[in-house]
């Protein structure tokens, strides 16, 4: 390689010398760094999240970034005693609804508005969020439905659907991606 690159054999090997000295500096400086860190958390009852640690570092002349900080704590298996994560239960895996997901991602239809399928998305207006419910039929993708609401509920959906100037009786699925405000009575019925 170093004849096709018409470069020197000794300065592939002087390159490669360099590089793994940096290698051993890095891990050196990495090690004192974590020893550094664990001091300033032992010494402060083990509360000191990444943010006091990054300035007690600071007064001592290193400046790290909070997420390398974080990486190293991670190595040592510190963590803040403010930080503890909390368990919280999982009623039902996200997968496992009472309906069944018919549509299983066959996006080619053969009738018009004999699929409709939705989704909603939020836009910022001025200083406030506002959410867009879509209904698309999926035999030529066109947005056959929509509504603008500033809260997401059953009521924006049943606005979208309001807004549809074709028969609705065509319609044997409507698919969504299963949130709270399409699970509901109202749209059910």
């Amino acid at each position: 390689m170093c004849e096709v690159l018409q470069i020197a054999r000794s300065t592939f090997y002087y390159e490669t010398e360099i590089a793994a000295q940096k290698e051993k500096e890095k891990a050196k400086e990495e090690q004192e760094l974590k020893e550094k860190i664990r001091k300033i958390f032992n010494e402060n009852r083990k509360v000191y999240g990444t943010r006091k640690i990054k300035g007690d570092l600071l007064k001592a002349g290193h400046k790290v970034s909070r997420r390398r900080i974080g990486r190293l704590m991670e190595e040592l298996g510190i963590q803040s005693k403010y930080a503890q994560p909390s368990y919280k239960p999982v009623s039902s895996r996200p997968n496992e609804e009472s309906v069944p997901n018919v549509l299983d991602r066959e996006f080619q239809v053969d009738e018009e508005m004999s699929v409709l399928v939705s989704d909603l998305t939020y836009v910022k207006v001025g200083q406030h969020w506002n959410y867009v419910c879509f209904l698309i039929d999926l035999y030529n993708r066109e947005i056959v439905g929509y509504s603008v609401g500033q809260r997401k509920d059953a009521a924006l959906v049943q606005r979208a659907f309001a807004s549809v100037n074709r028969p609705l009786e065509n319609v044997k699925l409507f698919h969504t991606d299963r949130g709270s405000e399409f699970k509901n009575v109202a749209i059910d019925e």
